[in-house]
Parts: C-alpha cells; structure tokens; sequence
C-alpha cells in the first residue's frame, strides 16, 4: 500500500481547516493522507476529512497544579507510546503537526524515528507545542510574517506558505467585494468562534439598535450565537425592527462571508486567514483569555494593512461599535478600501504552497537517503 502522509491536528477548527485544506490538495495531487487527531474531531465532519483515513490517539494536557501536571505528563507518555506503534505500522513518508494537544506526541514521535517532519503554525506567536517541537523538526511553516516566538536558531528553517483556508474560501478571492452604495444595505455578518461570542449578542444588536433611524434601516445581519443567546437577541432584533438571520452554526459561512460588507469576529488564525484571502473587511475582538495572546496579534496583523479594526472587548461597547457603523455607513468607500487592503496579507494559494513543502522535502530525503 502506498505510504501515507500523516496530518497531525488537534480537534478544533483552528488545527483542522488548514489541515483539511492540506488534505485536498494533496488527495488531488494523488497523494494518500491520514488524519491523526482526538476524540473531538466528531463536530468537523466535514470536507476532505470527513471520507480520509483517520486514527485518535491520546492528547494529554498539562494543566495547574501538581495532580494535574503529573496526569498531564502521563497522558502525553501515553499519546507518544502510541504514537510510536502507529507509525511504525504505517511507516509514513512524512509527518505534519498542525497544533494541538494530539499533534505533539506524533510530531515528537515521528521526529525521534527518522520520519520528515513539518510543524505548521497558524498563528502569529507561535504555540507552546510547536515552541517545544521547533528543535526537533525540519521545516517550520508560518502564516503571518514575523511570527513570534521561534527561538533565533530554528528561524533558519521557518517558510512563510500562509494558513491554508478551505477551497470553498479560497474560492471567493475570485468574487468582488459586494458594491455598498450611499444609501444601499449594508451586509454584517458575526461570528464568535465554534460556539459563537456571548459578548457579541450583548453588544451587536445594541450598537445597531441606537443608530439614527435611517442608517438603521440599511442594515441587515447574520449572526452565529450561542445556543442560551439565541431567543434574547432574536427578540433585540426584532424590538429594533432589524431584519437578522441567527443560528448556533452557520454551515454556509464562505456564502455568507461572499456577500458581507463588513465581518465582526473574534481573531482565531482561521478567521484571520479567510477575510484575508476573501478580501473582507472585519472589525475583530480577539478573545482576552487566548494563550499569550496571540489573537491580539493575528487582528493587529489585518489592522496594519489596513484590512480591519481592532476593538479590544475592554473598549467594544454599544457607544463605541454604533459610532464605527455610522461611520461605515456614511462614508462606504471606507469598508471598500479595507477589503481591498486585506488582501495584502492573504494567501489563498497556501495550501499549495504547504503541499509544495512537503512533497520538496520528502523527495529532498528520498536523495540524501
């Protein structure tokens, strides 16, 4: 049977849509692709990875304390003994960690059995499990330009490819920002993440509610909400006479995100990747309590090129979010502009560059061996 490539990705959706866009393209190139993964990967059935191979291992997770820390490294002792006897039995021709709690053992595995080795970092700090993998791989991919974080001797062997975004948003660099008129309808679309933001059905539906009565009336919302705010912001709308679309997951969000005139979110790699590539303008609110905070540093990212802005949670209120929309929409060339600039730090062909990565340096190892 022909040797796999092994992806290693954690099961959330920031670890598994760039994976997922890897496997596409490499599936298409011909390529045999198996995903590695935990037990949460069941919520994202979806794509090329809803008909690959698939294997869970142990994801251990070092948490506060002392109990915690020692079952933590038990759990990890675990991931890597099993992760060890899975490529041993499956003799892969090169292993590539995206993140996450099952990446780790499997990168480190692979890296102490000879097996290539690529880590990919979808954020612009690099995570602590690829901070520990970084000496032991041989490749490390980057999204953002300047990641942070990568020690002064593994910045030799960092490549910027991007953040791989699924096909069906890649597809929309090609459909042109939606034209917003003087006085025509503008398009808002929130989201907060796999489980929608709670501060977003608070502060959304009040910000839009105090706009004089005229510009409120051109505005039209699709929102992605926690199941328990449902019900109370559907009702704010309506209170308000706005005309909003809300669900607990959107399964058509690259739709969507193709007639959005403006995207309110938080600032999870993934999120940051496809209004880039797509060429959307966002006000972004990266979540306070992400790990060193790299939220804050993949919107500062868009914010710089012009393609967005950041609203910290401690500043985005009701006062502050409905000035920003009347500016928005009194003077649209302004949101026209940004999509524009967000294109600057897209990369809708990163998948191909990744899968370029790997399949150049499995034939590098196949010469030197």
């Amino acid at each position: 049977m022909t040797q796999p490539i092994i992806l290693a990705a954690g099961g959330t959706g920031g670890h598994i849509f760039p994976a997922e866009a890897l496997a596409e393209t490499l599936i298409a190139l011909g390529q045999r692709v198996i995903l590695v993964t935990d037990k949460r990967f069941a919520h994202f059935q979806t794509g090329a990875l809803s008909h690959i191979e698939k294997r869970t291992i142990h994801a251990g997770t070092v948490g506060a304390g002392i109990l915690k820390k020692i079952a933590g490294i038990a759990g990890i002792t675990i991931g890597i003994v099993q992760a060890r006897l899975l490529l041993h039995g499956l003799k892969p021709k090169m292993v590539i960690g995206f993140g996450g709690y099952p990446s780790f053992p499997a990168v480190f595995a692979a890296s102490g059995m000879g097996i290539p080795t690529i880590i990919h970092e979808q954020n612009s700090v690099l995570g602590r499990a690829n901070r520990l993998l970084a000496p032991r791989v041989g490749t490390i991919a980057t999204s953002f330009p300047n990641t942070q974080m990568v020690a002064e001797k593994d910045k030799v062997k960092t490549v910027m490819t991007g953040n791989p975004v699924r096909a069906s948003v890649r597809a929309l660099a090609q459909i042109p920002y939606p034209t917003l008129s003087q006085d025509g309808k503008m398009n808002i679309l929130v989201t907060g993440g796999s489980q929608g933001a709670h501060v977003f059905a608070y502060v959304v539906p009040a910000a839009i509610a105090s706009l004089p009565p005229a510009l409120k009336a051109r505005v039209r919302v699709d929102q992605q909400c926690r199941e328990s705010d449902l019900e109370r912001t559907r009702d704010a709308y309506q209170q308000a006479g706005v005309n909003a679309d809300l669900a607990g997951f959107f399964v058509d969000v690259p739709a969507r995100l193709a007639g959005a005139h403006l995207v309110i979110a938080r600032s999870g790699a993934s999120t940051v990747s496809e209004l880039a590539a797509a060429g959307r303008p966002a006000i972004l609110v990266p979540l306070p309590t992400s790990m060193d905070n790299h939220q804050y540093f993949n919107a500062n990212a868009l914010e710089e090129v012009g393609g967005g802005w950041v609203m910290t949670q401690d500043g985005f209120t009701a006062a502050s979010l409905s000035a920003r929309l009347e500016s928005f929409l009194t003077a649209p060339a302004t949101l026209t502009r940004a999509a524009e600039n967000a294109k600057k730090l897209g990369h809708p062909d990163a998948a191909e560059k990744l899968a370029e990565l790997v399949l150049g340096q499995n034939n590098n190892m196949k010469a030197a061996a």
